[in-house]
């Protein structure tokens, strides 16, 4: 029964951030692709919500649920796939961070710019550039811990 738990829990962890992470990604593309200060605005403000309340509420689980999971089955954390799956979990969070700082700067200068009925300034498409660059080393991390959960590699 703990076990069902457990892993009912992880699983749902990983994926909420695969969904949330991906569907963030989707929006604020999207809304970036009008360059309409209004729209940025919302979508970004939506965003560091959806952050908060979904991405860092798993993050913060999915290393308990994994750890606890691991224990209950019997295994190593120096089991090789588990190993690489928490090095890319830290891959992971070292571009998840500055992402969502970069998220409130979007968000921020978009609003003043909404409100200051301007055009975003350059310092937010410089911004976009990073974020989205930061945006697909830890989408294909996030992939690969959710390859290693399923297939367990022996190496």
């Amino acid at each position: 029964m703990i076990e069902d738990l457990l892993r009912f829990a992880h699983v749902l962890g990983a994926t909420v951030l695969l969904g949330t992470g991906a569907g963030i990604a989707f929006f604020m593309v999207l809304s970036h692709r009008s360059r309409d200060p209004v729209l940025i605005a919302h979508v970004a403000g939506i965003v560091v919500i959806a952050d908060t309340v979904f991405t860092a509420t798993a993050a913060l689980l999915q290393p308990i649920t994994g750890t606890l999971l691991a224990w209950q089955l019997g295994w190593s954390l120096r089991e090789p796939w588990l190993l690489l799956s928490l090095i890319l979990y830290v891959v992971v969070g070292a571009f998840w961070l500055p992402v969502v700082w970069i998220q409130l700067q979007m968000r921020n200068l978009a609003r003043t710019a909404r409100d200051k009925q301007t055009p975003l300034p350059s310092r937010f498409f410089t911004l976009y550039r990073i974020w989205f660059a930061c945006g697909f080393p830890a989408f294909f991390a996030v992939m690969g811990i959710v390859w290693l959960m399923l297939m367990k590699p022996v190496f």
